[in-house]
């Protein structure tokens, strides 16, 4: 082999790969225009915005479209969560490519944005900011072009224009929105189970709808599998509740003829009973854009009725107060019953509320005395104050159902009756006290057991809104008892929120930590415009033995007698309660009260007054009314709000005021419409009562808050209804002197003048939203993460009609005439065509 050692300047060749010489390249087309366009292209786009950006060069090079061109334009200035159109065109040299990008302000999720035609929702931002994109093309000559615009987005603002009052038989909402039935009572939820007939033959309600859809919480799913992913709008699980039941419709031709003794026939009073409770169903909506259906047979789809296991957590656990024939150590009970509020947890829970369920109890002559011979006297006040009197029958008759298997106590349990001779433990008298409680249900596993969490009191409880949780701050959990003259409570953990517990998925178990252990509080509103959370603790003040406490236990199952000895304000029904996102607010709607008397009245509860109806011929505003029909005492309701001091949900004390007063805008402005409504937002009787998400432009910077109403003072004028509103904040308005005048049927006449906080007139920062079909009630309202679609409950559509008489065919005539359909309770899905957030 020959060696060759000579010099090597690097005129040899090692590269094998096949890629072009120079000579090549020299030889292929190539242009000034191409070595130019990307470098000043970005330059020119700042001095010139949209305008034309070509490059150098002469027609050969530019080839037969000219050169490559751009420009760049907006659908305009907007605010918050509009949607916005960015409209790209090109000319000249056809591209390769083209993309939208965002070169300044709060970032957005630009939708196509590899197409001409883009589009975002415009952000929520407190005062006028402007975001700027940039359209840019290539073509394949690699000549580029680019072109910039910019859009003002304003502040959140309500975005539609009001919905009139109205007495039609449908669900009406604004221009520019569409309404879909999603869910309605009967419909399946598991394999196997068939359509809804709604003639009254079906049963089987422990795998169909309920009845009487309430509260309600969206949840999102993963798009795969069955974890939670709470930014997931187009997949997610509803949870919501089933608070009573029209029994006509429930049957064939009603319920049976039988007597206050009986007996029931069994599977009406089944279907009866599972009726009531919980529905938990997966929904999904087809793309981003399309329609909402729920799926029949997913897995995780459940129904929680009266009839499902329970069990007790917190204090009052294993207490003798819960001892049953069904659970011996009072430890677990069966169900849930009569619905109404819900609540959200951050660990992905819902929260149930029990609210009129001793309604539902019978309790003959006698008891007392056997109560009293036992020593359980004590227990004879606690069903006085919670209503559960000697005499009473039970709603539906339950109890007196004869069942075809002797040892099945699902019927016997609604008799609260004690037997003379036999053990407390041995009969269902202490039934009543397994009820009135928050229960928590992990929606992610069909197959958990519910738990009442017994440290958040006993009461009529309407719904369990959570505050704003902030890192080592004890998170706080508002509540009110609804009845004439109940109280507002509050309770607030003895654990400081970790925002880990979030994403745990022993989520019954972060319930465990949150819920089982902490302080149980009572509002007293003083006259000032302050106020003071009252400890229920047993031992503290007069909740001592010497005034009949007996524990701590004693003192949560007997909230209302606890709330009583501290003093409590007497408030007109506390109904929902919403927590305002961005300022931590607290706001409770106060739904009526006929009670409410000038003597009475006080500063949180200040109006007492007669409230006329037109259809009998009534004058507006006589007084007395000329048909015995009119409502007295404080007929329209109002929403109260606090903010606690220094804004911490560990706080003892709060300010206070009245955001707005429900009232005919014909009614007294001096002493009745104290908030100024009109046309656009007058309302009665405000009940259920939620912010807009975080997550959206609903719940950002000024959150959008939503009424819903269940009225029987203002149906005269329209159906219920919702109402959209950017509230303030409290204190915004001032002080005002209230003039009672109430004259009764008997023309006995009382006044008053009462003094109290009135916030900032709403104006057009709330409008009427929404009216429902006839003898409605509209409650029960969430939306997906991103706010685009809102879920409202529907509950008891034409309750007053009979077989022979139907006042309502809805939901079959949501789309059209549906003579002789039956009407249903239903979950409606409201969409804005343009596919923007709801409401701004």
């Amino acid at each position: 082999m020959t060696i060759d050692t000579s010099y090597d300047d690097g005129d040899i060749d090692t590269n094998r790969s096949g890629g072009a010489h120079l000579n090549d390249l020299v030889a292929e087309r190539y242009s000034r225009r191409q070595t130019l366009m990307g470098g000043i292209s970005a330059m020119a786009t700042a001095v010139f915005g949209g305008a034309l950006l070509t490059a150098c060069g002469n027609d050969e090079d530019e080839g037969a479209g000219g050169p490559l061109t751009v420009t760049a334009t907006a659908s305009g200035a907007t605010s918050a969560g509009r949607v916005v159109t960015l409209t790209g065109t090109v000319s000249g040299a056809t591209p390769d490519s083209i993309a939208w990008t965002q070169d300044s302000g709060p970032a957005v999720v630009l939708n196509n944005a590899q197409s001409s035609v883009a589009t975002f929702v415009a952000p929520a931002v407190a005062a006028a900011t402007v975001l700027t994109f940039r359209f840019a093309a290539r073509a394949g000559d690699l000549s580029a072009a680019s072109a910039n615009v910019s859009v003002t987005i304003g502040a959140p603002m309500l975005g539609f224009t009001a919905v009139a009052k109205s007495l039609a038989d449908t669900v009406a909402v604004p221009a520019g929105y569409s309404v879909a039935v999603l869910y309605r009572l009967g419909d399946p939820i598991a394999a196997g189970v068939g359509a809804y007939a709604n003639n009254g033959t079906d049963g089987n309600f422990a795998q169909r709808a309920g009845d009487h859809h309430d509260g309600m919480t969206y949840f999102g799913l993963a798009a795969a599998g069955n974890a939670p992913d709470p930014t997931n709008s187009s997949r997610g699980l509803l949870a919501l509740n089933h608070e009573n039941i029209t029994e006509v419709y429930l049957h064939p031709n009603g319920p049976s003829n039988f007597t206050a003794a009986g007996p029931r026939p069994e599977a009406e009073a089944l279907k009866e009973i599972e009726a009531h409770g919980v529905s938990v169903i997966e929904v999904n909506r087809a793309g981003t854009s399309g329609a909402w259906s729920y799926a029949p047979t997913a897995a995780l789809n459940r129904r929680v009725t009266p009839n499902t296991p329970m069990s007790f957590s917190g204090p009052v656990r294993g207490d003798p107060s819960l001892r049953t024939a069904y659970s011996p150590d009072g430890t677990t009970g069966r169900g849930t019953i009569n619905n109404c509020a819900n609540g959200t947890m951050p660990w992905h829970t819902y929260l149930t509320n029990e609210e009129n369920w001793a309604g539902y109890f019978r309790r003959d002559a006698g008891d007392l005395a056997v109560r009293a011979a036992t020593g359980q006297a004590r227990q004879n006040e606690s069903l006085r104050r919670y209503g559960i009197g000697e005499g009473r029958a039970g709603n539906y008759f339950w109890s007196t159902v004869r069942p075809s298997n002797p040892a099945d106590t699902r019927f016997r349990r609604w008799n609260a009756t004690a037997t003379t001779g036999v053990a407390a433990d041995a009969d269902f008298r202490n039934e009543p006290f397994q009820f009135g409680w928050v229960v928590e249900i992990d929606p992610f596993d069909p197959a958990s057991v519910p738990r009442k969490r017994t440290a958040l009191g006993r009461m009529n409880h309407e719904g369990c809104e959570i505050g704003r949780t902030v890192p080592g701050v004890r998170p706080a959990f508002y509540m009110g008892d609804d009845a004439q003259n109940e109280y507002i409570y509050k309770f607030v953990s003895d654990a400081v929120w970790s925002a880990a517990d979030a994403t745990r998925t022993d989520r019954l178990a972060v319930g465990d930590k949150y819920l089982d252990r902490g302080t149980l509080y009572v509002a007293r509103f003083d006259a000032t415009g302050r106020g003071q959370w009252l400890p229920l603790v047993f031992g503290q003040g007069p909740l001592t033995a010497a005034n009949g406490f007996t524990s701590q236990a004693d003192v949560l199952i007997n909230a209302r007698l606890a709330g009583d000895a501290l003093g409590a304000t007497r408030m007109d029904r506390p109904e929902w309660t919403a927590v305002n996102p961005a300022t931590g607010e607290m706001y409770c709607t106060l739904t009526n009260n006929t009670s409410r008397t000038p003597a009475t009245a006080d500063a949180a509860n200040p109006r007492a007054y007669v409230d006329p109806k037109l259809p009998q011929g009534d004058v507006v505003n006589a007084d007395p009314p000329t048909s015995a029909q009119a409502t007295r005492g404080n007929a329209n309701g109002h929403v109260i709000r606090i903010r606690e001091a220094g804004d911490t949900s560990e706080a003892i004390s709060f300010a206070w005021d009245i955001y707005a007063f429900g009232a005919g805008a014909d009614l007294n402005a001096q002493n009745i419409n104290l908030s100024g409504l009109d046309a656009s937002n007058d309302f009665s009787s405000p009940d259920g009562l939620w912010f807009g998400l975080p997550s959206n432009a609903s719940g950002q910077v000024t959150p959008v808050m939503w009424i819903q109403t269940d009225d029987g003072a203002y149906t005269d004028v329209t159906n219920c209804m919702m109402l959209a509103a950017i509230p303030g904040m409290t204190g915004d308005g001032g002080a005002r002197t209230v003039n009672n005048t109430l004259t009764t049927a008997a023309n006995a006449t009382t006044t008053s003048q009462v003094n109290t906080l009135v916030g900032k007139a709403p104006g057009a920062t709330l409008r009427r939203f929404l009216v429902g079909p006839k003898q409605c009630e509209i409650t029960g309202i969430h939306s997906t993460p991103d706010g685009r679609s809102l879920f409202v409950n529907i509950q008891h559509p034409g309750e007053s009609g009979s077989i022979a008489n139907l006042t309502s065919n809805w939901p079959a005539n949501q789309g059209g005439a549906a003579a002789g359909q039956r009407p249903r309770s239903a979950t409606i899905v409201i969409t804005r065509d343009d596919g923007g957030v709801v409401g701004l």
